[in-house]
Formats: C-alpha cells, structure tokens, sequence
C-alpha cells in the first residue's frame, strides 16, 4: 500500500512538472513575435528532421504512407521535403493553438479565415438536423474549430483524454473559449447521443486507424480500418456530415500580420439519402474519400506518420497464412 501511494506522488509529481514546463514554453510562444516563431519552428523541425534518428521519428512510417497515397507522383527527394515541411506544419501548430487566443477575433477573422463554402456550411448548421463536422489530422484543426465558435456554432468536439489530467484541463478551457464543450472519447458515447438527440453539432476526426473490428474502405486506393460509429450516428440520427478542412495559405506578412487559412468542405453529406443494408459502407466510403481530397490540396500539412495502414482485412490475413 506504501509503495503504491509513493507511485501515486510520483506520477503527481511529474505532471505536474509537465504542465509547469508546458506553461513556462506557452509563455514565451506567445510573446514571440509571428515571424521569430516560425523560424523557431522551423529549427526544430530541422532538428526532427535532419538530426534525430529516423527511427525515431517514424520517418520510414511517413515516407512509405505517402508512396502509397501518392504512388510514383513524388520523387524520393520530393517525399522527404514533404517529411520536412510537415515537421514545420506541425510545430507552426503547437505556436499556433498557443497564439489564436489573442490574435483571432470576431473583427479581424476575415483578415485571417477566408471561408470556402461558407453559404453552405451554415445553411446545413440552422437547419435543424445535427451536424457532424468531420476532419483529419491535416491544416489546423483548432483554428477551424475556434472560427465556428466564434461565430454562434458551438460543437462537441471529441478528442482523446491527456494522460496529464493538468494538461487536460488546459486544453479543455481553452477549447470551452469559443463556446465548444469536450467530449471524452473514451467513455462518451453517452455526451454525444445526447449532443445529436438535441439536434446540437459534433466535431471530430475521421482518420485514424480503427484496428481490427473496424470497417475497411479505401483510403488513397488501399484497404484502411475506418471507424464505422461515424456513420453509424450520422444514419440514425439523420445527420449531415460536413468534411472540413483548415489549410494554412502562403505567408503574406505584408498585407496580413498573422497567418492565413483557408476553412472549407470537402463534402456535404446528407445522410437521409442512404438507406438499405450498405448504407453504412457508402457513407464511410464516402466521407474517407473526401478526407483523401483535402489532404491533396496540401499533402505537406497531413500527419504522415500515423499508421493508417496499420490493420490489415481479415481475408488477406487468412490469404497470407494459407499461402505460407
């Protein structure tokens, strides 16, 4: 018992000097001049890139997962720029959640977000029916998330819990900001029926490998596990899916001081459409299919380096083994 509650202070101990370092780095992003923090991230990618080993940093991970969306479309140089550019996409992330709260406004979001098939969006978001806005781990994700608050759409926005219950609470104030409530991945199920039944919106992402129990679609011409809840709510509850995006445009420091994005839709899926015994199926083909969209549009801003591929179709499986 003595040793389990030395465990305990020990565990407490260090998140709490995570979070006390996590706050010290917040600090001095967010007094850091736009420009200095992009040659900070930069730096750091730098070093993920070029100086940490590549085992490490799952850089065999991305290269193989872009030859498999991309086929022979890239050169073996030009996939490592991408490895590159995508290090300094995700460290201009963690600058950017840390500087949105003070450099996007209501009276300046038109000078930050340009809004591709904004007349659309909303419509579907005053209709009545629950929306599900579906994304990836591709652009900013939270930049998105914020405008929609911002505006009058709060969401339900699912995520996994930090280990950190510190770190947690962080992220979960700084999400509630915009009007958005957290809903826990593990253990949710109930928030979001309730969030769906009281016609309210959900956000959440639509990427990530569901193991073996999953629905297989394709995703970038080959069989990838998809999470089949997605649909499942969407069906039952009639809601539409919108599959969005947030993807960071060229720096224009002259015209604007702080980064620029551009918001939009891949798809529009109205899911009262479907019916019959595949309709699950169609809808998750079709919503995957829209994220492979969005991720063309700048294959650079997409986390190469999770394992989407990772589970593999049970009839190939049993294929496999028979031929050996």
């Amino acid at each position: 018992m003595r040793d389990f509650r030395q465990l305990i202070n020990a565990e407490r101990l260090r998140h709490v000097a995570e979070y006390v370092a996590f706050r010290v780095v917040v600090c001095l992003v967010d007094i850091l001049p736009v420009q200095t923090s992009i040659r900070l991230a930069e730096a750091m990618a730098f070093v993920v890139h070029r100086v940490l080993p590549k085992k490490l940093t799952r850089y065999a991970v991305a290269r193989d997962n872009i030859r498999q969306a991309f086929g022979r479309r890239y050169s073996d140089r030009e996939i490592d720029d991408i490895i590159r550019r995508m290090w300094v996409h995700l460290f201009r992330v963690v600058v950017e959640i840390v500087q949105v709260r003070r450099k996007l406004r209501l009276y300046n979001c038109a000078d930050i977000v340009q809004f591709r098939g904004r007349d659309e969006t909303v419509r579907l978001l005053c209709s009545g029916r629950p929306v599900i806005i579906l994304s990836g781990h591709f652009g900013n994700w939270e930049i998105a998330s914020g405008t929609f608050g911002m505006f009058g759409f709060p969401m339900g926005i699912v995520a996994r819990d930090l280990d950190n219950p510190f770190l947690h609470r962080w992220f979960e104030r700084f999400r509630r900001q915009t009007g958005h409530s957290l809903i826990s991945k593990r253990g949710g199920g109930g928030d979001m029926l309730d969030m769906l039944e009281r016609r309210g919106h959900l956000g959440l992402m639509g990427d990530q490998d569901a193991g073996s129990t999953g629905l297989f679609v394709d995703f970038f011409g080959k069989p990838a596990s998809t999470f089949k809840s997605i649909a499942l709510l969407a069906l039952e509850y009639r809601a539409y899916i919108a599959v969005g995006y947030a993807r960071r445009l060229p720096d224009d420091f002259e015209r604007n001081r702080w980064v620029r994005y551009e918001i939009g839709y891949a798809d529009l899926i109205d899911t009262a459409a479907f019916d019959g015994p595949d309709a699950v199926r169609q809808v998750t083909q079709r919503f995957t299919t829209a994220l492979e969209r969005a991720i063309a549009l700048a294959p650079e801003q997409y986390f190469w380096v999770h394992r989407r591929w990772k589970s593999v179709p049970k009839q190939r499986v049993r294929r496999n083994r028979a031929a050996a």
